[in-house]
């Protein structure tokens, strides 16, 4: 069977099924297995180290890695399928939504996931062009990518990076723990504003106007909901934007490709034994719920490896609907 992604999700299904004494191919995009456990987080948070040893141990266990391949153009999603008993869509969320304001075509205005991953590739040797940082830069987002970003920003040289987010930091997905690690990085916070415009000159981003927002209870319970406060702005001087506002599901196809039905938010249709709309596909991770946590997506490639275990044993048939 093949696995497309070697991420959390991708990769404990597989030492799952291999255990289980099934042939098992990963198809993974990136030079090294490990996807946002090597390319998309920092060390402070994951121990690469030992995910390199687990990938180790799952090829010695025969798992067959083929990596620096895509699906799509390297080779079709179609021929993995006709060639495959089963083959398990884990690719996760590697794009960033984006603001799509005013001067979001600059190019000094990028997407921080991504800035985040060439980081990685040029750090351990897979590119030889080093990102680009900015003097002045300005992060957006109040997510863990966000925090990232300015530790990266600072480390790369940023002489000084403001952290800018829509609400305050208690309810950011950071939480004040990480508010406080991007403080103690060299950042300046700002909390309670919104970006409404980058503003170039001659081609270049030199600025950032923030609408100045407050909070007010959401109808239905939860997160308060961050709303402009009229006439109300800050502009910040800056030669460089990253933005972690989100990131999208990335399914290796086009919509509704191969039969392979996917939700209004992009995350592929799947029912509760990760079983998409198109036998014999199944899908786990992020790409199948959306951006989470490692736990759960390793769980999710878990219960999917389960599911293709009982479906190629014929003990689960196919989903009717």
């Amino acid at each position: 069977m093949v696995v497309v992604g070697a991420g959390p999700a991708g990769l404990f299904a597989a030492g799952y099924l291999r255990c289980r004494g099934f042939e098992v191919v990963v198809v993974d995009r990136n030079p090294e297995p490990g996807g946002f456990l090597i390319f998309g987080v920092l060390e402070k948070h994951i121990d690469k180290e030992g995910v390199r040893r687990g990938v180790e141990e799952l090829r010695r266990l025969g798992v067959v890695f083929r990596l620096n391949t895509v699906v799509g153009r390297d080779v079709l999603l179609g021929d993995l399928i006709g060639e495959s008993d089963a083959v398990l869509i884990a690719t996760g969320t590697w794009r960033s939504r984006r603001l799509g304001i005013p001067g979001s075509e600059l190019p000094q205005v990028m997407p921080a996931m991504e800035w985040i991953v060439w980081y990685h590739m040029w750090r351990y040797g897979y590119r030889g062009d080093r990102p680009p940082v900015g003097e002045r830069v300005v992060v957006v987002g109040g997510g863990l990518t966000a925090v990232d970003a300015v530790i990266v920003a600072r480390w790369l040289g940023a002489r000084e990076v403001h952290l800018v987010y829509r609400r305050t930091r208690e309810y950011a997905p950071a939480g004040p723990r990480g508010f406080r690690e991007a403080e103690e990085a060299g950042a300046v916070v700002h909390e309670l504003v919104q970006p409404v415009e980058y503003i170039g000159e001659a081609g270049r981003l030199v600025a950032v106007r923030l609408q100045r927002m407050r909070l007010e209870p959401s109808p239905g319970g939860g997160r308060p909901r961050p709303v402009p406060v009229p006439g109300e702005y800050l502009v910040l001087e800056a030669d460089m934007v990253l933005e972690a506002v989100g990131l999208v599901p990335t399914p290796p196809f086009d919509g509704g490709s191969y039969g392979i039905r996917l939700r209004p938010d992009g995350t592929i249709d799947v029912d509760e034994y990760k079983r998409t709309t198109r036998e014999p596909v199944f899908a786990a991770g992020d790409v199948a719920h959306g951006p989470s946590l490692i736990g759960p997506a390793a769980k999710s490639g878990l219960e999917a490896a389960r599911a293709i275990e009982a479906y190629l044993a014929g003990r689960l048939g196919w989903r009717t609907s």
